[in-house]
């Protein structure tokens, strides 16, 4: 079938004050693939709800395609032979996603303020500004995090406030770090909850062999605790003992 002649129908909520995010992403999915879309619009609660019970179906989206239901989004995604990520699955993409920005925005003030982009003040601002970037995904939900960090982390557990605390520790001392003020204050606070984080995580994984999720990136994700968690708290030691040295 040649791609002018696939026609695929698809039925999503289009409202006043609500267009369904899936239905647009559906449409478009199935535009990239050579469907023309008979898009039909349901524009009022009433006529989704009897489009639902016609169709016996729970939700819309709803796609067709040569009168047979394909289903939702999702479905259409899994009818392409593509993946769908089940959103409790464990996955790393949320630390690496800080990390690989961090990076680049590090060479790029790098390259700003020094005129080239590979210094070794790019590596501390890489640090610095990833322990700041992982301290505003915390901070985003502190209760949430707190919660989590009991989990694991040896000082909580005996101190249940320090989980509330370390947020703004990691901040500020990223912040100081990167602009090189208060090392007499920046330099021992990264150290000592760097440190308290090392050991807590390592016991944790490699002691007791846990399976945890990892508070690093707030208390809403589903990073699991390990290797990654560990690097963050290296790092900051490894930045604490870098600066001791310089200074």
């Amino acid at each position: 079938m040649s791609a002018p002649d696939k026609t695929a129908t698809l039925y999503r909520m289009v409202m006043e004050k609500h267009t369904c995010p899936y239905g647009l992403k559906a449409k478009d999915l199935l535009q990239r693939r050579g469907y023309r879309v008979d898009d039909h619009w349901l524009k009022t609660r009433d006529e989704t709800d009897a489009f639902k019970a016609e169709h016996t179906v729970k939700t819309t989206p709803q796609i067709f395609i040569d009168n047979e239901r394909i289903g939702g989004y999702d479905d259409l995604r899994r009818w392409f032979g593509q993946t769908v990520r089940d959103p409790k699955t464990p996955t790393y993409q949320p630390v690496i996603a800080v990390f690989a920005v961090t990076a680049l925005l590090a060479l790029a003030v790098s390259y700003a303020a020094l005129g080239t982009p590979f210094t070794l003040r790019a590596a501390e601002w890489f640090i610095s500004f990833s322990m700041v970037v992982l301290a505003i995904l915390k901070l985003q939900n502190v209760e949430t995090f707190s919660t989590m960090f009991l989990n694991y982390d040896l000082l909580a557990k005996r101190w249940v406030r320090y989980g509330y605390i370390y947020p703004f520790a990691e901040a500020g001392a990223g912040l100081l770090m990167a602009a090189h003020a208060l090392n007499w204050l920046s330099i021992p606070l990264a150290l000592f909850i760097g440190l308290i984080g090392a050991v807590s995580v390592f016991k944790a994984v490699y002691i007791d062999k846990r399976e945890l999720k990892c508070a690093c990136v707030g208390g809403d994700s589903h990073v699991p605790l390990g290797f990654v968690s560990l690097t963050e708290n290296l790092m900051m030691v490894a930045m604490a003992i870098w600066m001791l040295i310089m200074n």
